[in-house]
C-alpha cells in the first residue's frame, strides 16, 4: 500500500493516456483524457475564486455522465469532499443531504434542480447545471460570470499534461461523504478516507486483469460506492475507456449499451441478471420440449453451449467476467450459471467499507460464497463456531470508514469496543475466509420454537416459482406470510387473467413449501399490485412492508 497514493494512480494514468479516449456518454460526445483534464482545471480555477479551500464540500446531483465523472475529480484532485447525491432521494432527503453536509456547491442535473431549496441551504454558494457546466443560481451576481471565465481561461490557455496534478491525500483525510438510502430507512453520511480509495483501487488492479483502452460501460448509479469504485476510480487509474448509460438500465437497454460498447469487465446487481435471467433463458428452458432434449445426453451439451453463447452475446461478448454485488443472487440462477461455467462471480461489500470486503474471480470462486475476504482485511463471526454457527459478520482494516459525518452517536454503534465493524450481516466463513452471507440481523425472525428464520431464504424460494415478480416474506401474529408482486408481463404474455393469480400463487406456495422445512412453512400469500420501494442498489426497503 506504500507505494500508492490517490495522486500517484492517478496523476501516471493521466500522463500516459493524454490522448486516449477516457469518457463517453452514450450515443453522445466522447471525450480524451486531456479534454477531462481541461474540464477539472476549469473547475479548480472556479472553486479557487469563489473562495473554496481544502475540505470543503461539493454536492454532485444526477445520472451518470461523463460530466458526472470529471466534477468527480475535479474535487478528489485538489483535496475537496465530494459529496453523491442519488438521483432517486426525495426533495427533502436531497436538501437534507445539501444542508447537512455543509455543501458548497451543488452541480445537478436539470430536471432535478427543482428539488433544491437553494434560499434553506445558508452554506450554498451556487447552483451549477451538470449537462452543461453553466451556472444556475449564485449568491452573488458576480459569481455568475466567474464559471464561464473558468472555462474559457483554459480554451484561451492550452493545458499541457504536465501541468496537470493530483494534490496528495493523507490516508486518513476524509475524501467522500456517501449518503446511503438502506432497507431500515435511516440515512447517514458515510465518510469515506483516502486509504479506503486506494486500498479498494489497488486490490482491483491487482485482481481484475484491465488494461489501457479497455472499455467499461457505467450503468450502476455512481453515487453508489459499488458502481463508482469498479465501474470509474480503478478503470480511470489503468487508462480504460467508460461509457456512461444516462438512463435506467432496462435489460433492452442494457443489451443495446453491451452490445455496442463490448465492455472488458461487467459490474451488475442480482436484479438486472435475474431480469435477463427470467426474460431470455428461462421461458426457452421451460418448453417441454426442451426439458426432454436436456435429458439426452450429447444433445444436453449442444443446447447449454447455445445458451451461454446467447448469454455471454447479451453482454458484449468479449467480458472475462461479470462481477455481481449489492445483494444475493437467486440460488436458482446461481447454480444453472454455475452449470454452463457462466464467467460469473459474487463479491461482497457495503458502503463502509468504500466498499469491498471479499471476492474472488469467476473461476477461483465456491459455490454459495460471497467470495474470499480481500488481503487488506479480516473478518470474525460473532459466534462460538464461526465455521458452522452464524453470527454477525464483523471485520477491520484498510477499507473501513471513519465514522458517520456528524452523528457520533451513529458512528459508535456502528463498531464492537475493540474496534471491529459490525456489518449487520449474518453468515459464517470456512479454513479460507470465504465468507458465506445468511441474511441481515435485522431482517431475522425468531420462530415460534426458538428457530432463525430467514426471510431472504423463503423469498428466493417463491421467487423462483411462475409469475412471481418480487416477494416479501414478514412476520404476521408468528405466521409466515409471503407478499408478492406478480410478474405482470410475464401473466399478459401468457394470456394470464389477474382472477386467475390467487389459485397460481396458492399452488406456488404449496411448492416452495415443499422445498423448506417446517419451520419456515409460508401460510398465506397477499398480492400486492405495485412494485416493492427500493434503495438504489435494487434492494428492497423491507421496513415499508412489516
Amino acid at each position: 500500500m506504500s507505494n500508492h497514493s490517490l495522486a500517484r494512480l492517478y496523476n501516471d494514468s493521466f500522463q500516459q493516456n493524454w490522448d486516449t479516449p477516457a469518457f463517453s456518454d452514450f450515443e453522445g460526445e466522447t471525450y480524451n483524457y486531456k479534454d477531462v483534464a481541461r474540464i477539472v482545471k476549469s473547475l479548480h480555477l472556479f472553486y479557487q475564486v469563489m473562495g473554496l479551500k481544502e475540505g470543503d464540500k461539493i454536492a454532485v446531483l444526477g445520472r451518470n455522465s461523463a460530466h458526472w465523472g470529471a466534477i468527480f475529480l475535479s474535487a478528489i484532485s485538489c483535496k475537496m469532499v465530494i459529496v453523491p447525491i442519488l438521483p432517486d432521494f426525495n426533495e427533502h432527503d436531497t436538501n437534507h443531504i445539501i444542508s447537512h453536509s455543509d455543501a458548497k456547491l451543488v452541480i445537478g442535473a436539470n430536471l432535478l434542480l427543482d428539488k433544491i431549496n437553494f434560499d434553506n441551504c445558508e452554506n450554498l454558494k451556487a447552483i451549477i447545471k451538470l449537462e452543461d457546466l453553466s451556472m444556475v443560481k449564485a449568491r452573488e451576481e458576480d459569481d455568475k460570470y466567474k464559471l464561464a471565465d473558468a472555462f474559457q481561461h483554459y480554451l484561451d490557455n492550452k493545458l499541457s499534461k504536465d501541468e496537470f496534478t493530483f494534490t496528495e491525500w493523507q490516508p486518513q483525510e476524509m475524501c467522500i461523504i456517501s449518503y446511503t438510502s438502506g432497507t431500515s430507512g435511516f440515512t447517514k453520511g458515510v465518510m469515506i478516507p483516502a486509504r479506503s480509495l486506494v486500498s479498494n483501487i489497488v486490490f482491483a488492479r491487482e485482481h481484475m486483469p484491465l488494461q489501457p483502452g479497455d472499455k467499461i460501460v457505467s450503468f450502476l448509479p455512481m453515487a453508489h460506492v459499488y458502481g463508482l469504485l469498479f465501474e470509474f476510480l480503478f478503470p480511470v487509474t489503468l487508462g480504460c475507456h467508460i461509457t456512461f448509460l444516462n438512463k435506467i438500465p432496462s435489460p433492452a437497454i442494457i443489451t443495446k449499451v453491451f452490445g455496442d460498447v463490448r465492455p472488458h469487465l461487467v459490474l451488475s446487481v442480482p436484479l438486472v441478471i435475474e431480469k435477463i435471467y427470467k426474460k431470455r433463458v428461462q421461458p426457452a428452458l421451460n418448453k417441454p420440449i426442451m426439458k426432454i432434449l436436456l435429458k439426452i445426453p450429447g444433445i444436453s451439451g449442444v443446447i447449454l453451449r447455445k445458451v451461454k453463447e446467447k448469454l455471454v452475446g447479451t453482454f458484449g461478448g468479449r467480458f472475462f467476467e461479470i462481477v455481481i454485488g449489492g445483494a444475493p443472487l437467486s440460488a436458482d440462477v446461481e447454480k444453472f450459471f454455475k452449470s454452463i461455467k457462466f464467467p460469473f462471480t459474487i463479491g461482497y461489500g457495503m458502503t463502509e467499507c468504500g466498499p469491498l470486503i471479499s471476492y474472488e474471480a469467476w473461476d477461483k470462486t465456491l459455490p454459495k460464497s460471497a467470495g474470499k475476504l480481500v488481503d487488506r482485511m479480516e473478518v470474525r463471526i460473532d459466534s462460538s463456531d464461526p465455521y458452522n454457527e452464524v453470527g454477525e459478520i464483523q471485520v477491520t482494516g484498510e477499507n473501513v470508514m471513519l465514522g458517520y459525518y456528524k452523528n457520533e452517536e451513529a458512528s459508535k454503534e456502528a463498531f464492537t469496543e475493540d474496534g471491529w465493524l459490525k456489518t449487520g450481516d449474518l453468515g459464517v466463513i470456512d479454513k479460507n475466509n470465504f465468507i458465506f452471507i445468511r441474511g441481515r440481523s435485522k431482517n431475522m425472525i425468531l420462530g415460534a420454537s426458538g428457530q432463525n428464520i430467514y426471510p431472504e431464504e423463503i423469498e428466493a424460494k417463491m421467487a423462483n416459482q411462475p409469475y412471481v415478480a418480487e416477494c416479501v416474506v414478514v412476520d404476521r401474529d408468528s405466521k409466515l406470510v409471503a407478499l408478492v408482486y406478480p410478474d405482470y408481463d410475464a401473466t399478459k404474455q401468457d394470456n394470464i387473467a389477474d382472477a386467475e393469480l390467487p389459485k397460481i400463487m396458492e399452488n406456488n406456495r404449496k411448492k416452495a413449501n415443499a422445498e423448506l422445512p417446517a419451520y419456515e412453512q409460508v401460510t398465506k400469500v397477499e398480492l400486492v399490485v405495485e412494485e416493492f420501494e427500493k434503495t438504489p442498489k435494487k434492494n428492497i426497503k423491507r421496513y415499508k412492508y412489516l
